[in-house]
């Protein structure tokens, strides 16, 4: 595949169509994108935590394919451009809901959000693996600490 031609199939997916292009929290833009994503084939299609699992493996690779490739096209280690990783961290959490309705999908962001900022151990060392990976892996772990919070609130019917 030509340099242009993955560059033009990167960009829209590290930036998630555009979400990552975002004047103010990137980030969150692209959080949300995954969310309102989630939403919809919640309310469509009646997708379950299992759904959001396959959809983040799913996305994995392609997530870390494209975070490489604009990454190192930008010369930058994690540009704030590339929410994809944002995106997969999202459905990661998402995973973890007993059920889904209002209450569940903004705990699901706050959480994410709030591990992705806060990094503890070991998202924190999952963002210093190399190129892409690094840039996905610890979104990941995110959003692994997210679903872990949000089952266990959920067994506890707090949302």
């Amino acid at each position: 595949m030509g340099v242009s031609l993955a560059r033009r199939i990167a960009s829209p997916i590290a930036t998630c169509l555009g979400l990552g292009r975002a004047p103010v929290a990137p980030g969150t833009a692209g959080s949300l994108g995954a969310l309102a994503l989630a939403a919809l084939l919640v309310h469509y299609r009646s997708w379950g935590s299992t759904d959001f699992a396959l959809l983040a493996v799913a996305w994995f690779v392609p997530a870390v394919w494209a975070a490489h490739a604009v990454s190192t096209a930008s010369g930058e280690k994690d540009p704030s451009t590339i929410v994809v990783d944002e995106a997969v961290g999202q459905w990661v959490t998402l995973a973890g809901a007993t059920t889904f309705n209002w209450k569940s999908c903004l705990a699901a962001f706050l959480l994410f959000r709030a591990f992705d900022i806060w990094k503890p151990p070991p998202v924190r060392q999952a963002e210093r693996l190399p190129g892409g990976l690094g840039i996905v892996a610890d979104d990941v772990v995110a959003g692994l600490y997210g679903a872990l919070v949000l089952f266990a609130a959920g067994c506890f019917n707090l949302y």
